[in-house]
């Protein structure tokens, strides 16, 4: 699944650079010169990475990381903070304000996508294209080919995104609403039920290959896709 990257530097050839690379990888960039066109960007959607340079006019990429992690909306978004600066005592402060990785320039575009992938890999692995397994179930996100078993399960677009959620962060219990951040989006307005629509249509999917059992009701909390045998 295709990651929405926002890109906070207020060089255009750097921005460029950085904008095709992320594009190459496979994901969507979003381009803001300034922390003022950035915020008002994510007034219309939530990046699921942010690549943000450090010297930046008005607000700098320091505290505007320091305000994006004190607020609940956009604290759990990943940072990865770019700049000229390599001595130590500034990487420090970059990490304590809450940035998930410091890349700093020059740097090669391999080192970077390799940075983005990681970062995504740990924060929000169903934004990467590594296949996933868990019990004979399947998942392919380049392919966009779901198996069980070696049988093939045809989904639709939302029970693939919905399936590969939870794929990616088994045993973890989540709320209706926050289904709806992560698979439908929080710019998305649809009530919480819609998600208990989708959770029984990929339940009958996943019954072909006998993996209905994997994604269970947590009584008053939510659903989860669970690996362990009961």
């Amino acid at each position: 699944m295709p990651a929405n990257i926002l890109v906070v530097e207020d060089e255009p050839a750097i921005q460029e650079l950085l904008a095709l690379n992320i594009t190459q990888a496979g994901h969507n960039a979003i381009r803001a010169l300034s922390v003022e066109i950035a915020q008002n960007l994510m007034r219309e959607m939530t990046p699921d990475l942010i690549l943000l340079d450090w010297m930046l006019p008005g607000m700098n990429g320091l505290e505007f990381a320091r305000k994006l992690k004190s607020e609940a909306h956009t604290k759990e978004i990943p940072i990865i903070m770019l700049t000229a600066r390599g001595e130590e005592y500034d990487k420090v402060r970059g990490l304590e304000v809450g940035a998930d990785d410091y890349v700093t320039k020059p740097f090669s575009p391999r080192e970077l996508n390799a940075r983005i992938k990681a970062v995504l890999r740990r924060r929000a692995p169903q934004m990467t294209d590594d296949p996933i397994e868990l019990r004979g179930l399947r998942l392919d996100p380049i392919t966009h080919r779901v198996t069980g078993n070696q049988t093939h399960i045809d989904l639709g677009p939302t029970e693939f995104r919905l399936l590969h959620f939870l794929m990616s962060n088994a045993e973890r219990v989540h709320t209706r609403s926050q289904l709806l951040d992560k698979v439908w989006g929080d710019r998305v307005f649809v009530e919480d039920r819609t998600v208990d629509v989708h959770i029984r249509r990929l339940r009958n999917a996943l019954a072909i290959s006998g993996h209905e059992d994997l994604i269970q009701t947590v009584r008053g909390s939510g659903y989860r896709l669970s690996v362990q045998h009961t």
